[in-house]
């Protein structure tokens, strides 16, 4: 049994519980404060910390894991990213207030004898960063929400994740640099053969679930009647993952039927296309899984 680390609550936790449903891996439970649940076949959730799965999984705790890169980042822990999961997006940043004056990390001083106070969750990321720029910065290490702490007089400038940088904005603190952007990863502890290569195992099947979960996501699979002789236009409305699938209908004569991946995001404009073109009776679905 492989067991997963997987966030227990946060703004990771539902968007995993619903991947992992997706890719037919739903967690079974035995309660909301179960510490572990099943996943099906051999994999076993744990359930911890978004902060702690990057500790579990290097330690051998967990087989793999799921969490936020800025976490993974700021552990400095060994690990193999398996997968993007691609949720969770957000950024780094060094923000500073307003009325400071400071707009790049060149406005902050050299010299050590007068460093700028940082707020920050995130002390070893911050730190890294401010000493590749060569920046003087003295660190104060805070729990939750940092942007509070130039009105309460803690340290001039903060380090702190941001979605859309709105709440940054209503507290008066301007964006300087963005350190890092970070998604939700899957990731594991560093194992290889002698050869340097990692060894093929369940964790395989689980990377190739979720991928293509993954690749489902944001595709439609698009099906139409169209003339035989409009082919060559239709190939390329519709031009799917190596060609759309053209199949004969029975009887049909000088129309055949066309099926194609197509992207969601421009589906009524392939619809609009095909229909310039004569289509009829088209007809768009999701996808749940897409291996390429």
């Amino acid at each position: 049994m492989l067991r997963v680390a997987l966030p227990n609550k946060g703004r990771l936790a539902d968007a995993t519980r619903e991947l992992f449903a997706d890719a037919g891996l739903e967690v079974r439970g035995r309660g909301e404060r179960a510490l572990t649940a099943s996943l099906g076949g051999e994999f076993e959730a744990l359930f911890v910390r978004a902060q702690d799965v990057t500790e579990f999984v290097a330690d051998g705790v967990a087989d793999a894991g799921v969490t936020g890169w800025d976490l993974v980042a700021e552990s400095e822990r060994p690990v193999d990213l398996l997968l993007d999961l691609e949720f969770g997006h957000c950024r780094l940043v060094v923000a500073a207030r307003d009325e400071s004056g400071i707009r790049a990390i060149t406005d902050l001083p050299v010299d050590a004898a007068a460093p700028h106070r940082v707020a920050t969750s995130f002390p070893r990321i911050t730190r890294r960063f401010f000493a590749e720029a060569g920046r003087a910065v003295d660190v104060v290490p805070v729990s939750g929400a940092a942007e509070v702490a130039p009105h309460l007089g803690i340290a001039d400038i903060v380090v702190d994740l941001t979605s859309t940088g709105s709440t940054l904005r209503v507290n008066g603190l301007r964006e300087v640099a963005t350190i890092l952007e970070s998604t939700a990863r899957l990731i594991t502890a560093p194992r290889r053969d002698p050869d340097g290569q990692r060894p093929a195992g369940p964790l395989d099947e689980l990377v190739a679930a979720l991928a293509s979960v993954l690749c489902a996501r944001g595709q439609r699979y698009l099906m139409a009647n169209v003339p035989r002789a409009a082919l060559d236009r239709v190939k390329q409305i519709v031009p799917g993952l190596n060609g759309p699938t053209v199949i004969d209908i029975l009887n049909g004569g000088s129309i055949v039927a066309v099926h194609a991946v197509v992207p969601a995001v421009s589906v009524y404009r392939t619809i609009a296309a095909l229909k310039a073109l004569q289509a009829t009776g088209i007809l768009v679905t999701r996808i749940e899984r897409l291996m390429p």
